[in-house]
């Protein structure tokens, strides 16, 4: 079958036209894609962009966090190890316990509870009640009542009267300059009511000052030790003391300067008189003056080591009562030599003119008084030693030796001053736990004076001490 011509010729041109028509739509619509497509790449490309600085940032926060982490680590590492608190327990102190004080200073407590027991017998008389002498052993208050004393029946005492306290804030500046303040107190003062410092009902004490002083760099002012006295040569005694005799105890006000091995102080002077009363039977009377325009000036060197201590002390006094005075001076050897890991013995020796306040808590004068009031010093001597076993680290003993002499001129106070005195002591000590002490001594002194009259002490001590 034939078609016709213009039939045929019409089927191209229809074709092209539709190309022509089609072909520009085809390419804008590819173009719009396009550009969808561009849009959405860039949002893409903004998002992933979000996404890496946002993960930059965590890791440079993570990155800060461990270095802090590691920081408070090593400083927990550095710092003393303190108790964990328990779960649910707040700490009770969000500031300082020192507002007042220097910042950063460092704030310590301690001290130890102590009871004391014990049953005394004395030969000729009993020691008055609620004096120091039935708290500890003080060879003064020793009972001499000559022919046909007698002490009666032993008697007992307990008391927590040396129980004690003490206070210290620390601070070294930026410069390196060290700063302390310290104050120690006890309990043996007697008491602030009607119805205290007996043992009638309640036994209540005063708090009393032991120490109290500032110390900054290599001086030091306040109430504490003497110069002129080692604390450190001291035995293991369950009596406050124990060698009392020979031992120079003194606390009192003070200026030191101290440099290594050296120390120089100017101390509180006072002085002891024991009054005229010539070929006298009994004693006459002591008095104390604070008349003294010089302090007395006191001076130590000390030698440490593994065998232990050795420390000399001098000092020199002036005495003074109304406008007489004299002058005097004194020395102290003393020690700890270590025999060995479990054994070291403990000495002092005394000498001097005028040294009778600061050796056995002032068992004799510093000076003696004539007919016209002139005052002379009085020489005495005295000293200690002490032996110290440790059996296991839960039992120890300390067997002690005390003695001391005065030279007293009867002829200006009489035959009834003390001319000498002397103790023995031992004990055992049993520590259960770490910083509680469980001891037992038994002690005998005795105190003669001048005309050979004598009276003796025996004890048995006993104490409870708990160190915190």
């Amino acid at each position: 079958m034939s078609r016709h011509p213009s039939r045929l010729l019409r089927r191209p041109l229809a074709a092209a036209l539709l190309v022509a028509i089609v072909a520009p739509g085809a390419a804008f619509a590819q173009t719009a894609r396009e550009k969808a497509l561009e849009a959405r790449v860039a949002e893409l490309e903004r998002q992933v962009q979000m996404l890496v600085s946002a993960q930059q940032q965590q890791q440079s926060q993570i990155t800060t966090t461990q270095e802090q982490v590691a920081q408070v680590q090593t400083a927990q590492a550095a710092a003393p190890a303190v108790a964990a608190v328990p779960a649910g327990k707040q700490p009770i102190q969000s500031t300082t316990i020192t507002p007042a004080g220097n910042p950063g200073s460092v704030f310590t407590y301690g001290g130890f509870i102590k009871l004391d027991a014990m049953v005394t017998d004395t030969s000729d008389g009993r020691i008055a009640d609620g004096s120091s002498g039935r708290m500890f052993y003080v060879p003064s208050t020793i009972p001499v009542g000559g022919a046909g004393a007698d002490g009666g029946d032993p008697y007992t005492d307990f008391h927590a009267q040396f129980s004690r306290f003490w206070l210290s804030a620390d601070h070294v500046t930026e410069g390196g300059d060290k700063l302390k303040g310290y104050v120690e107190m006890d309990f043996f003062g007697g008491g602030s009511n009607a119805l205290a410092g007996n043992e009638v009902a309640t036994n209540t004490y005063a708090v009393t000052l032991r120490q109290a002083y500032v110390s900054w760099n290599n001086w030091l002012a306040g109430q504490t030790w003497s110069n002129f006295q080692d604390v450190a040569a001291l035995p293991d005694a369950v009596d406050f003391v124990g060698v009392t005799d020979g031992t120079v105890f003194v606390r009192q006000a003070q200026v030191r300067y101290s440099n290594g091995p050296w120390s120089v102080a100017l101390e509180n002077p006072n002085t002891t008189v024991q009054a005229y009363a010539p070929n006298a039977a009994t004693a006459g009377a002591r008095t104390t003056t604070g008349d003294n325009n010089v302090p007395d000036l006191t001076g130590r060197y000390n030698m440490k080591g593994d065998w232990g201590h050795l420390s000399v002390a001098g000092m020199l006094r002036q005495f003074k009562a109304g406008d007489n005075t004299d002058s005097g001076g004194a020395v102290s050897v003393s020690g700890k030599f270590n025999v060995g890991a479990s054994d070291d013995i403990r000495y002092m020796a005394n000498y001097g003119s005028g040294i009778g306040r600061y050796m056995a808590f002032g068992l004799g004068s510093d000076v003696m008084q004539d007919a016209s009031g002139d005052i002379e010093a009085l020489d005495g001597w005295g000293g200690f030693v002490a032996w110290r076993h440790v059996f296991s680290p839960k039992l120890r003993t300390n067997l002690m030796y005390s003695m001391a002499s005065f030279d007293n001129d009867v002829g200006l106070v009489g035959w009834g001053v003390t001319e000498r005195s002397q103790s023995y002591h031992a004990n055992l000590i049993y520590s259960p736990f770490p910083k509680l002490d469980i001891g037992a001594e038994i002690g005998w002194g005795q105190r003669s004076l001048e005309d050979d009259r004598e009276g003796d002490l025996k004890r048995f001590h006993t104490s409870v001490k708990y160190s915190f």
